[in-house]
């Protein structure tokens, strides 16, 4: 994996498949992987919209079986690693503050907000207790970095773990520069090198852009905070969420797009 840059530009292709926020839905995500493995061509690209983690009970495995399909689409094909992208979504920014929690000036509050968004979900299915943070969080920063540096060696132990964390990307686009992939949003206000955060946190109004940001036509994302009803998503030429409220659905949704932005094709499992 490479992270020179947190930009990715998409070349060379017709197809590029994107995958939304998975959240730890293994079994949703299984189907898609199968499905992707039967139809994907060797000059096809794919994107995963961050958020693979987090919420469900399943995050270690279910980043097990998202590395194990680029091992094989790799395998398949003899593609480039920078045929498959893997983009930070809110879940990945938390966990890696987490690995610096001792770094935190205050790291109980900061452990509380972060269970409060499913974090606590992921240190589990790492065979750590979330209990076992709450009571570590308010000892001091030694016995705090013992447990961050526990939590990496785990991660270490897991082939391909550590180095997904370490090569995330903020967005990706098509050479065209036509359409672009975020995992939540962006400042249509500012260029995509001065967004700070807002790719994972989000931007006020997003959901709303009627217009398109820079040269882009189509902006696609993995996630979306808001219950927004399908006609508002229907009719918003800009925007195509692969995702779906509430969080408690077991839908991972996938699209498949033109370097012009054209959607070739949407669909998701259960």
């Amino acid at each position: 994996m490479d992270n020179t840059s947190n930009f990715v530009e998409i070349k060379k292709t017709k197809k590029i498949w994107a995958i939304g926020s998975i959240h730890s839905n293994l079994k949703s995500f299984n189907s898609i992987k199968k499905f992707i493995l039967n139809n994907f061509e060797k000059t096809d690209k794919l994107i995963f919209l961050g958020n693979v983690i987090g919420l469900g009970n399943n995050s270690k495995e279910t980043l097990s079986s998202v590395i194990d399909l680029r091992f094989k689409l790799m395998s398949k094909f003899q593609i480039k690693p920078e045929s498959i992208v893997f983009l930070r979504g809110a879940q990945e920014e938390m966990f890696n503050k987490l690995l610096q929690l001792q770094l935190a000036p205050n790291p109980s509050e900061i452990i509380e907000w972060m269970f409060d968004h499913g974090v606590d979900q992921t240190i589990k299915s790492y065979g750590l207790s979330d209990d076992e943070l709450k009571n570590i969080a308010s000892t001091g920063t030694i016995n705090i970095s013992k447990w961050t540096s526990n939590l990496n060696q785990i991660i270490q132990k897991n082939p391909g773990h550590i180095e997904y964390f370490l090569n995330l990307k903020h967005a990706a686009y098509s050479h065209t520069k036509k359409i672009l992939f975020v995992n939540r949003g962006v400042d249509t206000t500012r260029p995509l090198s001065a967004q700070n955060d807002c790719f994972w946190w989000g931007f006020q109004n997003f959901s709303t852009t009627q217009k398109p940001y820079k040269t882009f036509l189509r902006i696609v994302r993995g996630y979306e905070s808001e219950h927004l009803n399908q006609s508002e998503i229907s009719s918003n030429n800009i925007i195509c969420t692969l995702f779906k409220q509430p969080l408690s659905n077991k839908s991972v949704i996938c699209g498949i797009f033109a370097e012009n932005g054209d959607i070739l094709d949407l669909f998701e499992n259960k």
